[in-house]
């Protein structure tokens, strides 16, 4: 009678422990922080890698804001495909830059500081010493006079893809894109060699950085709801072919 008494006193702790375990989230976070049985696969694609502590990119990527070369495949795929626009209108001037960002500091210098290592600033915010690896040309600069902000997408090219229509605040915006891969500092000379062209018309130098480029320049365009020509898109699509993955 007592054995009796202690398996119906198991048998009701068993039952009432099988509700608790049903009651876990499925759609909670994993032990690694994926996202669970609930969560958007694609969503979860897309999202970029958070930069570190430091402001810097993470994950091996110079660029903040980059996607796998998987999204950037697919964010190519849906930009609108049309001729070469316009240059009617354009000025450098319509789209303002640089920006102030605080603390008597520019985007030009906030990249600087982002994209070097060690990188000491007076108290007019300027770059006084540091080092820098330009993704370009591979070349590494330790004088930041030797350095430019380049544009990804460079403003001309903005232009002729749609920013003609845009009002000065959505400009702006795009002159001085901190979040997104829109600016990195590279040297003087690979960024005037580069100039205003598309990617059809002009790679980087240094083969190795292609992945990086391809996968910035679509996901910019993208951002911004920017047009591409078929040549463009094509070398875009060779760029991401040389993604590891």
């Amino acid at each position: 009678m007592v054995r009796q008494i202690r398996v119906a006193g198991a048998v009701l702790a068993a039952s009432l422990l099988l509700p608790l375990a049903g009651c876990s989230n499925p759609a909670a976070p994993g032990a690694d922080g994926g996202a669970g049985n609930g969560a958007d696969p694609k969503a979860s694609a897309s999202r970029a890698a958070p930069p570190g502590r430091d402001g810097k990119p993470s994950g091996g990527d110079v660029l903040p804001g980059m996607v796998t070369a998987a999204v950037a495949r697919t964010q190519l795929a849906a930009l609108e495909v049309a001729p070469v626009g316009t240059m009617a209108g354009y000025s450098r001037d319509k789209f303002t830059h640089w920006a102030q960002q605080g603390s008597n500091c520019d985007t030009r210098e906030v990249v600087l500081e982002r994209d070097g290592t060690d990188v000491k600033r007076d108290a007019q915010c300027r770059a006084v010493s540091g080092a820098w690896k330009s993704l370009y040309d591979g070349v590494a600069v330790t004088d930041a006079a030797k350095m430019d902000i380049d544009h990804m997408v460079p403003l001309a090219e903005g232009w002729r893809s749609g920013a003609a229509g845009w009002d000065a605040a959505k400009r702006k915006a795009f002159a001085n894109d901190l979040a997104r891969p829109q600016l990195l500092a590279v040297t003087a000379a690979s960024n005037r060699s580069k100039g205003d062209q598309s990617p059809d018309l002009w790679q980087p130098p240094d083969k190795s950085s292609w992945c990086q480029y391809g996968r910035a320049w679509t996901t910019v365009k993208s951002a911004y709801g920017l047009t591409v020509t078929e040549p463009e898109k094509k070398m875009l699509t060779t760029m991401l072919d040389t993604c590891a993955s």
